[in-house]
């Protein structure tokens, strides 16, 4: 049975997004695919089915802890999870964690934020019944 639906957008939501535009453009290199003036979403990877949104906010945010509910985590999956580690402390990057091994999860993973506060994560699977992209 294939996937119920064609695609997923997430949408992040900053009082100021352009500091965000600029950090998902040009540090993390996201392709812009749509530009809505108050709205832009990104392809985190080639051929993408899921997309992520960055759009002007209509108020402040309530929580800053991402584990309470209505919060947010967005997890991008790589192999090379300590490259990134290194790429992104090179640019200047606030990191919260090096990378490291959750045995609970069998993932190896790192934290930062965004210019809006969202969390980030950046892990690769170390498992073999993730399914691989295609």
């Amino acid at each position: 049975m294939s996937a119920p639906f064609d695609q997923q957008v997430t949408f992040l939501y900053a009082e100021d997004p352009a500091p965000s535009w600029r950090f998902y453009e040009e540090v993390l290199g996201f392709d812009l695919v749509q530009d809505q003036g108050s709205c832009r979403i990104y392809a985190p990877a080639p051929g993408a089915r899921a997309f992520l949104g960055v759009c002007r906010a209509r108020g402040p945010r309530v929580a800053d802890n991402p584990r309470l509910q209505g919060g947010a985590v967005v997890t991008f999956v790589v192999q090379d999870v300590e490259g990134w580690h290194a790429r992104l402390k090179q640019a200047g990057v606030e990191l919260a964690t090096a990378p490291s091994l959750s045995e609970t999860y069998r993932v190896t993973s790192f934290f930062f934020r965004d210019p809006a506060g969202y969390t980030l994560e950046i892990q690769r699977f170390e498992r073999p019944d993730w399914p691989a992209p295609t």
